[in-house]
């Protein structure tokens, strides 16, 4: 087993750290787009799952922005990153991995959470919520859109 097989897995669970549903909305995405991921879910070509998985990430960007919002590591704000990280880890691994591919992100995503909201919040103080939310959003999207983009093309390249 190469060390570097589960790689995209632990990198899209430090994508949920941050926005739980940045990974979901990534596969959603790729799959619109007829890419295609090494682990085996049938639940990723659900039209439901595809177009929920879209609206709930542009909800979470929108929603990130609002002085109610909680701390991500709130109890629902940590369940959704464990099945957001989960549910991606696994598609992300190579077939047969799933498991171990799902691991790998939430345990990635989890204490990661407490990082990233520590440095949220100081970003917060110096330039508020909204400017510190925009540039997370921007750096958290296009990670999740380069991990996506990344493993998929491999799986894609793999397959053919």
């Amino acid at each position: 087993m190469k060390t570097t097989s589960l790689l995209a897995s632990a990198l899209i669970g430090a994508v949920a750290s941050a926005r739980s549903m940045t990974p979901m909305a990534t596969l959603a995405a790729a799959r619109l787009a007829g890419r295609h991921t090494s682990g085996n879910l049938v639940l990723l070509d659900r039209p439901l799952f595809k177009y929920g998985a879209l609206a709930m990430g542009a909800g979470e960007l929108y929603g990130d922005k609002m002085k109610s919002a909680p701390d991500r590591t709130v109890f629902l704000g940590l369940a959704a990153r464990i099945a957001s990280a989960g549910i991606a880890g696994a598609a992300l691994a190579p077939e047969g991995r799933e498991k171990a591919g799902a691991a790998v992100a939430v345990a990635t995503a989890v204490p990661l959470a407490y990082a990233t909201l520590a440095a949220r919040k100081q970003a917060m103080a110096k330039i508020g919520q909204t400017r510190s939310g925009l540039i997370e959003d921007a750096l958290i999207v296009a990670a999740g859109i380069a991990v996506v983009a990344l493993a998929t093309r491999a799986a894609r390249d793999y397959n053919d």
